[in-house]
């Protein structure tokens, strides 16, 4: 599973064909290998566990009908066979205009108080929200893909520089509304939300303003609630490859062990969640606390947290400057 998810993350789509010597057999799609990791499947699990062997299709003659099926189906792609079960095409749903994506009209919360000190210089002209991102500032773009998913009303929680970030968004032309809400001191990026105290009575997305993500918030929201989650926390697949030999010491300040470049693969927190309305009342008014602490605090109390695995290809962070510039040029691809 490890090697098709690096595979998802090299094509840019979010499904892969299985067909020896061209022979449709399975498809994979990054939502069955999530849901095959949520059921306890390892990353070094044969792709079996995951892949779908009764996937759809249509014969090259009813090539016409793809459009229909795609949209009745509810799928991203569809293989087009000959008469001997070979793909001659795939037609893909962005191709054809068809949208599957689950609508979702709930609030989104963005924390976008902090000073960005790892943007500085650029944050000491302008508060992180407001860094361009191409033709647009990273916090309009995160606003825009949560709108292209149904939802209209936005609140942010400012600090620094506010009088900034109020006045761009006055002045954008919008379909959706954005609320604000004035953090006076500085109280993490979980802090701020005793704020919001009488003014949540749904679950919100919760978000940093510096991270963008490719997927569907509507798919995010409905295993959310078919969990029960109090919070469901997005997170990356990442896989890194130190590129040192790695020594471990025994007790006896002898070699215990030698890997030449381990490989290691872990789960990132993206900054991206979805939270129930409690999680706000009941946070203690003016304390400093970040968001990651907040969880950690209901799970000891035994409520239920859950994650929402993204393949690293869907995450892009713009954190620090390296990760600014990463950001800028794959956004250039896919325009």
């Amino acid at each position: 599973m490890l090697d098709t998810m690096k595979k998802l993350d090299e094509t840019g789509q979010r499904i892969l064909f299985i067909a020896p010597e061209g022979k449709l057999k399975a498809v994979v799609t990054d939502g069955d290998i999530r849901k095959c990791i949520l059921r306890g499947g390892a990353l070094s699990a044969p792709l079996t566990q995951a892949a779908n062997y009764h996937p759809h299709s249509l014969p090259v003659s009813e090539r016409g009908r793809a459009r229909a099926e795609l949209q009745r189906l509810g799928i991203d792609a569809l293989p087009i066979l000959d008469k001997h079960g070979v793909i001659t095409d795939i037609v893909f749903a962005g191709g054809v205009d068809v949208d599957n994506r689950k609508k979702v009209d709930i609030p989104v919360v963005m924390m976008a108080g902090g000073l960005g000190t790892r943007l500085y210089p650029y944050t000491k002209i302008l508060p992180k929200p407001l860094i361009p991102v191409g033709e647009q500032p990273i916090a309009e773009l995160i606003f825009s893909r949560f709108r292209d998913f149904g939802c209209r009303h936005m609140t942010m929680i400012v600090n620094y520089k506010r009088g900034m970030i109020k006045s761009y968004f006055a002045d954008l032309e919008k379909d959706y509304t954005v609320d604000f809400i004035d953090e006076d001191v500085f109280m993490g990026t979980g802090g701020g939300l005793c704020l919001l105290k009488g003014r949540m009575d749904s679950p919100f997305f919760f978000t940093n303003c510096d991270t963008l993500l490719d997927l569907d918030y509507g798919d995010l929201y409905q295993y959310h609630k078919a969990h029960g989650n109090l919070v469901t926390m997005v997170c990356a697949f990442k896989h890194y490859v130190v590129p040192y030999g790695v020594v471990e010491l025994g007790e006896d300040g002898g070699i215990a062990a030698m890997r030449e470049k381990p490989e290691l693969n872990f789960l990132t927190n993206t900054g991206v969640y979805v939270v129930e309305p409690r999680v706000v009342e009941e946070m203690k008014m003016g304390e400093v606390i970040g968001f990651p602490d907040v969880i950690d605090r209901y799970r000891a109390a035994g409520e239920k947290v859950g994650i929402y695995p993204i393949n690293e290809s869907s995450w892009m962070d713009m954190g620090q400057m390296e990760e600014l510039e990463k950001m800028r040029r794959k956004l250039e691809q896919q325009s």
